[in-house]
This record gives structure tokens, C-alpha cells and sequence, in this order.
């Protein structure tokens, strides 16, 4: 679904390359966390491959097309991106703000449909905000926002779905529950890349971890391996274990 090749990327003519000759895919059934020290040009990247900027160089295909060329009605059948930053400034109900995720599905301006509705419905209970439908969304906190948002990525069906911090600010019940539910996105083939700084989540639920570090990818693989590489740890500037869970699944620890 994703495949970069040599990928450079700056903001200024002349400045140091944010991202600097990076290459790795994503397939379908597949998730892949994102994950590197601030300012490792994580963000960057999920701008890239979701078409808002162009690199410099290199090549990026979505479903083997240029994202940054495509109209954004047609990449959103393919693509649900959810930015770090959302700005909103009206006074959308939440069950409003998760129908957007629909637009793609409509021709011209289009009113929902009832399905429309069981489909958001649905994903908001995914994240466990169904009963927040009829609140107004500024009137909530952020960690709501942030799975309603999550809801509306799901609520798209896309093939692929790119999330830039989909559980920041969340406690850790719920950053379980919206990382479990994007994972299980693989279960009807989606693939999804998930750029996080929750490296306990990133160690339990992907399949593979990209580890990003002044604009380079240090590693890629799967994460137990990612983790126990020393560039990780050196990037990161601590030691970094993971094990097996009781009840299965891995965990992760800094020290």
C-alpha cells in the first residue's frame, strides 16, 4: 500500500534535510509504527506520504500512485489520514465530525444515509465514544477528541489509514483500546502506520517498528528486534527492553 524510495525532504531552500533517503513499505494487513526521538521528522514523513508535501526528492506511491497528485476526494477511498493537529471552527456534533469520514463515499454534496450512520455509529464505539454523539465537539476534552477523530479515521473504510499521535493525550485503558481496534483493521486487510511516541503500544500491537532519527531510518523490523538495536537506544539516549506478557503479547521498558 505505501512504498518510499530515497525520500528527501527540508522546509528551506539550502537548510538541512528533514528527511533525508528514507525507504520502507507498508503492505496490507500490516501495521507499522512510526517511532523517534522529537524532531526525528516523524510528522514530516505522515505529511508526505499523505500528499500535503512534496519531497524533494525520491519517489512515494499510495496503491502504487503519486498521493501528491491525486485529488483528495479519490486518495481518501484509499487513504484516511489523521494529523497531529486538528483546528475546527464550527460547532459540529460528534457523530457530525465522524460522518466526515463518509464525504469520500458520496458524489457532489450529499446528505448521509442511514448506513452511513450505522457505519459511524459503530466506529464510535470502537472507541468508546459512542454515547459522546449528540455532544457538541469543542465542548469535550482531548483525549475524547482525539478517539473521536480516531472514529472518524475508521469510520472511512480506507485501505490504508495514516495517524500521526492517534493516542496522545489518552489514559492508558483507552490508548490500549484505539491502538487494539487500528490494529484490527488488518483483520479485513487495511494496512495502517501508526506514528507514535508510545513505544509500549508500538512494542505490543505493530508488526513492524520504523525507528526515525535526524531524518534517517536506524531501523525497521519486527519490534522486539527494532528495540534491541544500540543506534535505537543511543537515539533515544536510554536503554530499551522488551518481553513477553502473561497473558501474551509484549511489553516494553525504558531504562
Amino acid at each position: 500500500m505505501i512504498a518510499l524510495a530515497d525520500v528527501g525532504c527540508s522546509y528551506a531552500p539550502g537548510a538541512a534535510p528533514v528527511l533525508d533517503g528514507v525507504s520502507f513499505r507498508a503492505a496490507r494487513g500490516e501495521l507499522v509504527a512510526v517511532v523517534g526521538p522529537n524532531g526525528a521528522g516523524k510528522t514530516t514523513l505522515a505529511r508526505v506520504i499523505g500528499g500535503l508535501l512534496r519531497p524533494a526528492r525520491g519517489v512515494v506511491r499510495i496503491d502504487g500512485k503519486d498521493p501528491a497528485g491525486v485529488a483528495r476526494r479519490d486518495l481518501a477511498r484509499t487513504l484516511a489520514y489523521l494529523p497531529q493537529r486538528y483546528e475546527l471552527a464550527f460547532p459540529f456534533t460528534a457523530l457530525e465530525i465522524v460522518l466526515f469520514g463518509r464525504y469520500a463515499h458520496h458524489r457532489g454534496p450529499g446528505l448521509e444515509a442511514a448506513e452511513d450512520v450505522k457505519v459511524a455509529l459503530a466506529a464510535m464505539a470502537r472507541c468508546d465514544v459512542e454515547p459522546l454523539a449528540d455532544r457538541r465537539f469543542d465542548t469535550l476534552s482531548g483525549g475524547e477528541r482525539r478517539r473521536i477523530l480516531v472514529a472518524q479515521a475508521l469510520c472511512q473504510g480506507a485501505e490504508l489509514l495514516l495517524l500521526d499521535e492517534p493516542t496522545a493525550g489518552l489514559d492508558p485503558a483507552h490508548a490500549i483500546a484505539v491502538m487494539s481496534a487500528l490494529a484490527g483493521e488488518r483483520d479485513r486487510g487495511a494496512a495502517a502506520v501508526v506514528v507514535t511516541h508510545d513505544l509500549d503500544l508500538a512494542a505490543r500491537l505493530a508488526d513492524r517498528v520504523v525507528v526515525l532519527a535526524g531524518g534517517r531510518i536506524i531501523a525497521d523490523a519486527p519490534p522486539a528486534e527494532a528495540f534491541a538495536a544500540p543506534a535505537v537506544a543511543a537515539a533515544f539516549g536510554c536503554a530499551l527492553h522488551t518481553g513477553e506478557l502473561p497473558s501474551g503479547g509484549r511489553y516494553l521498558v525504558a531504562r
